[in-house]
């Protein structure tokens, strides 16, 4: 989490191929979700390396994962980041189907969501987290 301006700020990773799937997450999120709250800041990227190399850099507080990406899937990819990161930061993937939930549960995330992004869904689920 970085600080400016007296307030703290949360950097968001969106990870998806789908530059609509990564509009509808900034969209349904904003940039506060709850007074309370740190701000949010987005990092969007649509490929894998640039997931890992932001992941790298350790500049990341919660990363959104796209489980419909291609080539890579975020379920895939929440599996490796979850095993080859220490600390991980929470993770979150976003699933078409809620018959996918038992894959994103195999691949540890911290919780889902469901595409079509549902905005109150969404910000429920990350407002949980970084509580």
């Amino acid at each position: 989490m970085s600080t400016s301006t007296d307030r703290v700020t949360v950097r968001v990773l969106v990870y998806s191929d789908d530059s609509g799937t990564r509009r509808e997450v900034l969209r349904a999120l904003g940039t506060t979700l709850h007074p309370d709250l740190p701000d949010l800041e987005f990092v969007e990227v649509a490929t894998s390396p640039m997931l890992l190399k932001h992941l790298d850099g350790g500049t990341v507080d919660v990363a959104i994962l796209d489980g419909e990406a291609s080539p890579a899937g975020g379920m895939g990819m929440a599996k490796q980041v979850r095993d080859e990161y220490d600390p991980c930061p929470p993770l979150v993937v976003l699933i078409a189907r809620d018959a996918d939930r038992w894959l994103a549960d195999w691949s540890r995330a911290d919780a889902t969501a469901r595409v079509p992004v549902d905005p109150i869904e969404l910000s429920r689920t990350l407002i949980d987290l970084l509580r």
